[in-house]
């Protein structure tokens, strides 16, 4: 269990994709210019991933170390191929909308970087759990930083969600701010450079804090050792 925990940890914090790793900054910038947007990028590339790893881990002894690569993105290239025409084909206008981004999850870094790394060494079932977890770690920084450029952007969240749902969706996108004319700045590439920028110093502003934290209750516990067993 402990190896489950560190896989989930590392997924989600401490080797996150998208702030710790900075892997996959194309999409990531490109895409996050609403929250329904870098999450529905985000989910396919979880499911891309965990596919991935799942396929690759059992295989990975009869793969032949001078071809790995090649196998390894063509496996990654069918199954990009199939949850394009998937999206393609039950949800269309999101489709049109994400464009080329999803078939360019066949060369992103961190699909192929995690079955290099993880898949190829490991068992199947830790190195899907190892790819889901990379995917869900990285499309919470996709919606973070969809969320905040839409909302400086266009005073608005969830717009969009019909494009997924259906016109029936468009009564759940929020107003956050009534009659506001917008900011240029943030929905344009430089405002996904300053949002991930700011959400990279937050992480590790929290990093820092919590590993003194940790550093203090150390200390503390120490000097109460000799006073509890004189």
């Amino acid at each position: 269990m402990s190896i489950y925990k560190e896989i989930t940890l590392n997924g989600i914090w401490k080797q996150n994709p998208g702030v710790v790793q900075l892997l996959g900054l194309c999409p990531t910038l490109a895409v996050t210019t609403s929250v329904v947007n870098g999450v529905s990028l985000g989910l396919a590339t979880v499911l891309v991933m965990a596919a991935a790893n799942g396929t690759i881990s059992p295989v990975r002894k009869y793969v032949p170390n001078e071809i790995r690569v090649p196998v390894f993105i063509l496996v990654i290239a069918a199954l990009v191929t199939v949850i394009d025409l998937s999206i393609n084909a039950f949800a269309h206008p999101l489709h049109k909308v994400l464009g080329i981004f999803i078939p360019l999850i066949v060369v992103n870094c961190i699909v192929l970087a995690r079955v290099e790394s993880f898949a190829a060494k490991n068992a199947p079932i830790p190195s899907i759990l190892d790819g889901f977890m990379m995917g869900i770690g990285l499309t919470l920084v996709l919606g973070l930083l969809g969320g905040m450029r839409e909302l400086v952007g266009k005073g608005t969240l969830f717009s969009g969600l019909d494009l997924v749902f259906g016109p029936a969706a468009k009564q759940f996108v929020l107003t956050i701010i009534p009659d506001y004319h917008g900011f240029l700045l943030a929905v344009l590439p430089p405002g996904a450079f300053l949002g991930l920028g700011m959400l990279i110093a937050a992480r590790n502003w929290m990093d820092i804090r919590n590993k003194a934290k940790s550093a203090d209750e150390h200390t503390t516990t120490s000097a109460l050792q000799p006073a509890l067993h004189p």
